[in-house]
């Protein structure tokens, strides 16, 4: 068997973390399969003979999401990929804010619904034309990745919370669009011509607000494994043919001769050949005291080298080397999943479409039960709107992986 880290993108709430950890068990030859909706991650184990890993990759492709192969070694993400999440955390912070001012707007001219009489200056808030121009930017550009993301959960029949919250937003925006082209056929039909605009703009940004912190929370949780990356050397001076070379860690192989001089990182595991020196090995064994180190004795990369130099010959690089099995730990751990985050996942599995179905249901029983088109949209609206798995299938994940990084990064392998 072997094994294979992912970093995914494109998931928005439990249901398609579910919807791709379906995916990937559903590829003949995967024995398990493990996807962490609050890290982006998903780990697999699955038998060579039977698959490979672009079989794998294109299943959670074809299921509308990306994939990305996580290297095996130890390795620090690189400065284009930092950027690229730095500037997507800008655009939707941007939204969120461009949403808010709109919305807001949308509000006050909604106050004439609650009998309030708004001054001279914002009167024109209140006419559905301008409500109308103030609604369009959040629906189609603050909302869109509602809008994208339940049409690829369509076209690949499944249903996720970005369609609860699309076909809500979309039912309501359309409805307030032909009140505000057709208002004469309401009023002659004994119908409320009202329009509910603010209720969209407000449905859109709060919800984006909501994945704006969980975003947020999101990369806090990978803070810690960033922590311990960060911990080894990012250079190593090396004895090659004679010469002293300062190379990349990436680059140290076995069985190199290493200088280590004082207040230097050791760079990999390996064994002392000459010299003698104390390190500080708090970062493994969590030991307050120096530990002497001298010919024959084994030392640790990302310790620190205190008084003396030495030289030592390395004996394990990459992912062998301690540091890089113990991040390895933690990765593990986090994208482990605890029996009761089993259970939210397979809840909001089934949780949309039984919702999707209740919405319905709700607007044909009002609708015959009153007669009143309006009032059952809105009732039909509010069910879909109200209902997102979201807290459900992320309280969990996030919970299990902040913890284990902050053990992690006081020392506690859990």
């Amino acid at each position: 068997m072997e094994d294979l880290n992912l970093k995914l993108k494109g998931m928005s709430c439990a249901s398609c973390a579910n919807n791709i950890e379906q995916a990937i068990l559903n590829v003949p030859g995967v024995v398990e399969g493990n996807v962490n909706f609050s890290s982006d991650r998903a780990t697999v184990r699955y038998d060579p003979k039977q698959t490979n890993i672009n079989i794998i990759t294109k299943a959670v492709v074809d299921v509308g999401y990306e994939a990305q192969i996580i290297p095996a070694d130890l390795s620090i993400e690189d400065d284009a990929g930092n950027v690229q999440q730095q500037r997507e955390e800008r655009n939707l912070q941007r939204r969120v804010l461009v949403g808010a001012i709109l919305s807001i707007l949308l509000v006050i001219g909604s106050l004439s619904h609650f009998n309030l009489t708004l001054p001279s200056f914002l009167a024109q808030l209140e006419n559905p034309w301008v409500q109308l121009a103030l609604a369009s930017p959040v629906q189609f550009w603050v909302g869109r990745e509602f809008q994208i993301s339940a049409w690829k959960a369509f076209r690949h029949r499944t249903a996720d919370m970005n369609t609860l919250i699309a076909l809500g937003t979309s039912i309501a925006f359309f409805y307030s669009l032909w009140v505000t082209l057709n208002p004469n056929y309401f009023t002659t039909q004994g119908l409320s011509a009202e329009v509910y605009y603010e209720a969209t703009a407000m449905i859109i940004t709060l919800t984006l607000l909501g994945r704006w912190l969980e975003n947020r929370a999101k990369g806090a949780t990978s803070s810690a494994i960033q922590a311990l990356m960060g911990l080894q050397a990012k250079t190593a001076r090396v004895v090659r043919e004679g010469r002293e070379l300062d190379i990349p860690i990436a680059e140290v192989a076995l069985a190199d001769i290493v200088i280590v001089r004082p207040g230097e990182k050791i760079p990999v595991d390996g064994e002392v050949v000459s010299g003698y020196s104390t390190v500080d090995e708090s970062m493994l064994t969590g030991e307050s005291f120096p530990v002497t180190k001298q010919v024959g004795d084994e030392v640790v990369g990302a310790t620190l080298n205190k008084m003396g130099s030495f030289q030592f010959r390395a004996t394990k690089i990459g992912k062998d080397t301690a540091l890089a099995q113990i991040v390895k730990l933690v990765q593990q751990a986090q994208n482990s999943k605890a029996p009761i985050q089993k259970l939210a996942d397979n809840i909001t599995s089934w949780f949309v479409p039984v919702i999707l179905a209740i919405a319905i249901t709700t607007f044909v029983v009002w609708f015959l039960a009153i007669g009143n088109f309006t009032l059952s949209i809105v009732t039909m609206v509010s069910v879909l709107i109200i209902a997102c798995p979201c807290a459900l299938g992320l309280a969990t994940p996030t919970s299990v992986t902040v913890g284990i990084g902050k053990g992690a990064e006081n020392g506690i392998l859990i």
